[in-house]
């Protein structure tokens, strides 16, 4: 069973030993508390949502809940993890160090009893431990006020460990080793852990296992560098392969298509770059990205070649009198498909004399030649 507690702890405490390094982390609470641990998410507040939780604070009034969860630290001790709460934790703990002002007062420039009110609020905090999948399914219902966790953040608060940490430094940072090799190809944000996300999903998937699978095997080891290698050596297959850089590029799954081409022989870049111009050049391609998979499969779905429209199916219709030009019977016009007399893939194009009607049963039995 999954146990929730509530914690009783004042900003105080938490401000204990606190520590805030852009490489080492962000920890507290006498260090017992990863609040941003290494090379996670970055600190995103404004200053005015960071100046509101002060105000907050200074006329008592109730934060929104504070989750922390926990965790083995790499010394073998208990500890915590903040999982929801880190901008207003660190927001808290920056102004009691005294690294910024609100309404032009530094925290030591407070009488007395206004630091001491300070640092004896208390904060709502619950405190969540259990089995992996306990945690994930919790996370994932708690209602988070402000920014939501991504599913990625959650994993790696539920497989927290030294393993975790190292594939942070790697995948989790503004201008990381991911961000400056393999950017060109990656959607989404580093700091946000989508790199992270992407990185295991695709070594997870040559294993045939999912990403909480692979997590909760590696979460103990020392290193992330198994994943790392394995990561460059999808980009330097991808660069071998394919080495003109393309907008259309971006985001696709090249981790995917690595796992199942990686080995091949056959694939001659100098060939393979003529046939992607000749396809970015063809305004039959309604699909640009999907040029590379095409390439690497043969599917031509990829490409979503562009339909006749109606007018054209219409007139081809009205010229077929109505028949199937296959099975020669006739049909409703809303039974029958517009379908390419010389395939594309033979050289024909989507223009009106490249038109015929054929009934769905004919057209189905086309496609399965």
């Amino acid at each position: 069973m999954m146990d929730i507690k509530e914690l009783k702890v004042t900003i105080g405490e938490v401000c204990e030993g606190y520590f805030n390094d852009a490489e080492e982390g962000v920890v507290g609470y006498d260090e017992r508390l990863d609040i941003r641990p290494k090379y996670q998410r970055e600190f995103v507040y404004k200053d005015a949502q960071r100046d509101e939780v002060i105000r907050t604070v200074m006329k008592g009034l109730p934060l929104n809940v504070i989750y922390w969860c926990k965790v083995k630290k790499d010394d073998g001790s208990d500890g915590f993890e903040v999982l929801d709460g880190q901008q207003r934790t660190i927001s808290v703990c920056e102004y009691v160090d005294g690294s910024f002002s609100v309404d032009d007062k530094y925290f030591y420039n407070l009488p007395k009893d206004k630091k001491e009110q300070i640092l004896n609020y208390p904060l709502f905090v619950y405190v969540c431990d259990g089995t992996d999948s306990e945690k994930l399914e919790w996370f994932r219902i708690i209602n988070i006020a402000g920014e939501r966790l991504t599913d990625q953040e959650l994993r790696n608060a539920v497989y927290a460990g030294s393993w975790t940490s190292d594939a942070k430094r790697y995948f989790s940072k503004t201008g990381c080793a991911a961000d400056t090799l393999g950017g060109d190809y990656l959607k989404g944000s580093s700091i946000r852990q989508e790199y992270l996300e992407t990185a295991i999903l695709w070594a997870a998937s040559a294993e045939n296992k999912s990403i909480e699978a692979y997590m909760a095997e590696h979460q103990n080891d020392p290193s992330a560098v198994q994943l790392w290698n394995y990561f460059r050596s999808v980009i330097d297959w991808v660069q071998a392969i394919f080495p003109k850089t393309r907008k259309e590029m971006k985001g696709l799954p090249w981790g995917l298509f690595y796992n199942q081409h990686g080995k091949r022989t056959d694939l001659d870049p100098k060939k393979l770059e003529a046939e992607i111009q000749r396809l970015m050049g063809d305004e039959d391609v309604t699909k640009k990205s999907g040029i590379y998979e095409y390439l690497l499969t043969g599917d031509e779905r990829k490409l979503s070649i562009r339909a006749f429209d109606r007018r054209d199916s219409l007139a081809a219709y009205e010229r077929q009198a109505h028949k199937c030009v296959y099975c020669g019977k006739t049909f409703e016009f809303s039974e029958m498909h517009a379908d390419h007399i010389t395939p594309w893939s033979k050289g024909g194009k989507t223009v009106p004399d490249n038109c015929q009607m054929l009934c769905r049963d004919c057209n189905l039995k086309k496609g399965a030649q």
